[in-house]
């Protein structure tokens, strides 16, 4: 089975062994970022340093003329990933024999938010959340689309990843967080995902709603979390906890913004890159989750893009929803965590591996060869072997 592993341009330059190093674990692919958000990241067998710190989203390679005059424009990097960052560890990892691909992270940025409030989702408090553009908004979503397409279709990348390519909301890993006090379960992450901006609330009253009282609403909706009750998970507890006309008007707006962001990115980036560049979607199969991983329907997004990766941090149990719906030569990747200080299982990878097979995963997504420490590459190379 055909094996990438995630990489960051910090964890290739500067050091002569790492392309090489990479290239040993087994895996055929990169998964290279070029746009990135903030992080703090270690590199264990970096020659020169162990941490490096990026202090906000940015694109890792120097952007284009497209962005002059706009207000939403893409950052640069520090010294964190200064000039083409992206196009040296790239050039690098090819001539290992890697084929490379882009990591772009879209919908979530905190110095957009920052620097622009208005562009952020606002929840029904009226609290606003800087690192989830709101992908309702025009000037938002025209600035997620040509970055996809700039980002995406780099020189010598052969395809793209585009992740957090939809709604964004409430959970956020976030520096020194203090928001899992309450348990707000599946219901209520949504609730507290649901933007009332002003295009938004222009939306819900297309949909039929007064945004006043739907804000209301989720206000009171929430109150039983706020309280500690116990609460059912899934979208019936929305439905029981907003009602379910209202929560179906929520689903009908955010669904809708979704899928055409979807689309419209994947078109734009198709329409750019060269023949037989191969489009993924980091993605959730149940539609009204919010994040990294946005909740899609399997069913549409097979049919706009070339395949998804799937989040299987928690088991495999999220494939067969995508695996029921995919046509010849979708790619179906399972995404495994390899880094067992952040919870990741390489020991076990081999038996994930083929239990996400069984399951209809065509690909593995290894998260994070820069991350892992010697030992757990150790074993994402036995795993490998014996994978095949």
């Amino acid at each position: 089975m055909k094996a990438s592993t995630f990489v960051y341009p910090w964890d290739v330059n500067g050091d002569p062994a790492a392309a090489e190093r990479i290239a040993g674990l087994g895996v055929r692919q990169v998964t290279l970022a070029s746009a990135y958000h903030s992080t703090r990241a270690l590199t264990p067998r970096h020659p020169r340093r162990r941490i490096v710190t990026a202090e906000h989203a940015a694109v890792l390679y120097p952007p284009g003329a497209r962005w002059e005059g706009r207000t939403l424009r893409p950052y640069t990097a520090g010294e964190w990933a200064p000039g083409d960052a992206f196009g040296e560890a790239a050039t690098a990892l090819a001539h290992a024999g890697l084929d490379v691909h882009t990591w772009v992270v879209l919908a979530h940025n905190s110095r957009l938010g920052a620097e622009h409030p208005s562009t952020s989702v606002v929840n029904a408090y009226g609290d606003r959340y800087p690192w989830a553009p709101c992908v309702a908004q025009e000037a938002t979503r025209e600035y997620l689309v040509d970055l996809a397409v700039e980002a995406a279709v780099r020189p010598g990348a052969r395809g793209t990843e585009l992740e957090s390519l939809g709604w964004y909301g409430f959970s956020h890993l976030h520096a020194h967080d203090k928001t899992g006090g309450v348990g707000l379960g599946d219901a209520g992450q949504y609730l507290m995902s649901l933007c009332f901006c002003a295009t938004c609330r222009a939306g819900y009253a297309e949909a039929g709603q007064d945004p006043e009282e739907l804000a209301a609403g989720v206000r009171d909706a929430l109150e039983p979390l706020w309280r500690g009750d116990a609460v059912d998970e899934g979208w019936p507890a929305v439905e029981k906890l907003l009602g379910a006309e209202r929560a179906a008007a929520t689903r009908a707006w955010r669904d809708a913004i979704a899928r055409s962001l979807q689309e419209t990115a994947v078109e734009a980036v198709r329409a750019a890159a060269p023949a037989g560049f191969r489009i993924l979607l980091h993605a959730d199969p149940v539609p009204y989750h919010c994040g990294a991983n946005p909740g899609v329907d399997p069913e549409h997004i097979l049919r706009v893009a070339d395949g998804v990766v799937v989040p299987c941090a928690g088991g495999p149990g999220l494939l067969p929803a995508f695996a029921e719906v995919r046509a010849a030569g979708a790619v179906l990747a399972a995404n495994f965590g390899i880094v067992s200080g952040m919870g990741g299982s390489p020991v076990t990878l081999a038996e994930d591996a083929g239990r996400a097979a069984e399951l209809g995963a065509t690909e593995l997504r290894l998260y994070h060869a820069g991350l892992a420490s010697d030992q757990d590459l150790a074993a994402v190379r036995e795993a490998l072997t014996a994978v095949g």
